[in-house]
């Protein structure tokens, strides 16, 4: 009896063992192996966000499928969830990777692996009153004024950028913790600021909203957009690296640019300033 005993409390410490060791990386029945792709509920059209049925939809979700056809070997399973809870389950193996519109910073690269290759752009641009022509650039802003802008995250550092490298004639800044999008957007509807810089889908979805007479004055940059893996997750990125060449050498995320933004962000940023794309996908 005691043998008996000893052997089943060895078979659970050992079923403990083996489900305690278990990635984030599981199998099917079918041999495909599961892997979790985390993605923010904080939503951002066009590239990630929900349809009716709360199933995610966008460029992301149809990058990820033409992934998906080139890694017949891997399922995607994907799981709604907080950003910042998203990195730390990344972190932590809880996630393979998360996808949503993420940038490089000296921060995360000390603790996720980055892809080689970016998968899409975001693009930022100057927004002013339909009737202006005269700001089309950072340079056309020198000064003129723009709404409050947070003093750190993506485009604040473009803006210090620009500033270092245009010390002798910068950009005048005044700083705000957490502006609101809405309300610096209708400051320049009523001419009290000149421009705002912001990302083109953000506009786009604020604007929806409060249909104001603003447009794209300019595009200014196109800031890559990667996926974030857990650091030990070398051969996944590696071969969705690989994949993600293959689709823009094909033309097909090029493709998929055009369906979500209504232009290839892909091509330079004279072509799509020329082409004058109005931006309202």
């Amino acid at each position: 009896m005691k043998k008996l005993w000893a052997g089943a409390v060895a078979l659970f410490g050992l079923i403990l063992f083996i489900s305690g060791c278990s990635q984030s990386t599981t199998k099917e029945s079918d041999g495909k192996k599961v892997i979790k792709v985390a993605i923010s509920d904080e939503v951002n059209p066009p590239f990630l966000y929900a349809d009716e049925k709360n199933e995610p939809i966008g460029y992301d979700i149809d990058y990820m499928k033409e992934i998906e056809k080139k890694l017949p070997d891997y399922k995607f399973e994907y799981i709604w969830g907080e950003e910042e809870s998203n990195l730390v389950g990344v972190d932590t193996g809880k996630y393979d990777f998360a996808i949503n519109w993420f940038f490089k910073n000296p921060e995360r690269q000390e603790k996720f692996l980055y892809s080689e290759h970016e998968f899409g752009y975001s693009l930022t641009s100057l927004i002013t009153k339909t009737d202006r022509d005269d700001i089309k650039t950072l340079d056309d802003m020198v000064g003129k004024k723009f709404p409050p802008v947070s003093p750190s995250g993506g485009l604040r550092a473009i803006l210090n950028a620009y500033n270092e490298q245009h010390s002798d004639n910068p950009l005048t800044l005044e700083s705000m913790e957490s502006p609101s999008n809405a309300e610096n957007l209708k400051m320049v509807d009523k001419g009290k600021a000149d421009a705002m810089f912001i990302n083109v889908t953000t506009f786009n979805e604020i604007q929806k909203e409060l249909n104001l007479d603003l447009k794209v004055g300019g595009v200014v940059s196109k800031e890559p957009i990667w996926t974030v893996y857990n650091k030990d997750n070398t051969e996944l990125a590696k071969e969705m690296d690989k994949a993600t060449v293959e689709l823009i050498e094909d033309g097909t995320l090029s493709k998929l640019a055009e369906k979500w933004f209504g232009v290839d962000f892909f091509q330079d940023l004279e072509y799509i300033n020329e082409e004058g794309f109005n931006f309202e996908k």
